[in-house]
């Protein structure tokens, strides 16, 4: 029986995206993510003129709230998700054992759509429907859109999300750990417009774009929102 789903990848929060373009994706903007706010509450921090002390507290209390924080929500996320995809599953293969007629004539359907010529469709519908497991995984994969084998791991995107959020939070953090001071403050955001613009960069991967336009772009933006809060910290330093 035809119903409206859902795509894969659109139940939950930003993703799931499949396949090695999808991985790299997700990779790219938990880096991203990760970098831009750490290196935002470092610079906000920083412009309330606090202490070194403070400032690289804060620095890890933003890297460790953020990346428990992606990893919680992508963990519910990816959960919810395969949740669905698991009960749509189900259902089909409840149909499959109460309405077999009817979904062997969906399946044929489904392949004439696609070109294949009417008897052959019929042939090869009746054929797959032999079997149970090969019936369930045809429909699932032709009329769900779904592969039964790969339904996606919560643990692991809750893993993946907290390493790459982590390690893009570091990044700004570096400097605070060796130096101090308006050293330390230089060095964290030039080390970060430099990760940013190789992050951009290989955005440009995904999306066609010139990587120096992609890099450029990364920098900006991150750029505005580290003097944005670094602006909001001296305020209200200034106010106190």
């Amino acid at each position: 029986m035809s119903r409206v789903l859902p795509h894969p990848g659109a139940v939950g929060g930003e993703q799931q995206p499949q396949g090695k373009s999808g991985t790299l994706r997700a990779a790219i903007f938990g880096v991203n993510d990760g970098l831009v706010s750490n290196l935002s509450l470092i610079m906000g921090v920083n412009g309330a003129r606090v202490s070194d002390h403070v400032i690289l507290l804060a620095g890890v209390a933003g890297l460790l709230a953020g990346a428990f924080s992606m990893a919680a929500g992508e963990y519910i996320s990816m959960r919810v998700q395969r949740e669905v995809f698991e009960r749509l599953i189900h259902l089909e293969a409840h149909e499959l054992a109460t309405q077999p007629e009817e979904e062997l004539e969906e399946l044929a359907e489904i392949y004439r759509n696609k070109g294949v010529p009417p008897e052959l469709a019929t042939e090869v519908a009746t054929a797959l429907m032999r079997d149970p497991e090969v019936a369930l995984e045809t429909h699932a994969r032709e009329e769900l859109g779904l592969d039964p084998d790969e339904l996606g791991s919560p643990w692991g995107a809750a893993g993946s999300s907290f390493v790459t959020f982590a390690f893009g939070a570091f990044v700004p953090l570096v400097p605070f750990l060796i130096s101090s001071g308006t050293t330390a403050t230089l060095w964290s955001a030039a080390l970060s417009a430099l990760t940013l613009f190789v992050v951009g960069a290989l955005v440009s991967i995904l999306t066609g774009k010139r990587f120096w336009f992609a890099g450029l772009r990364a920098v900006f933006v991150g750029a505005a929102a580290a003097t944005t809060t670094f602006l909001i910290g001296r305020l209200i330093d200034s106010g106190l």
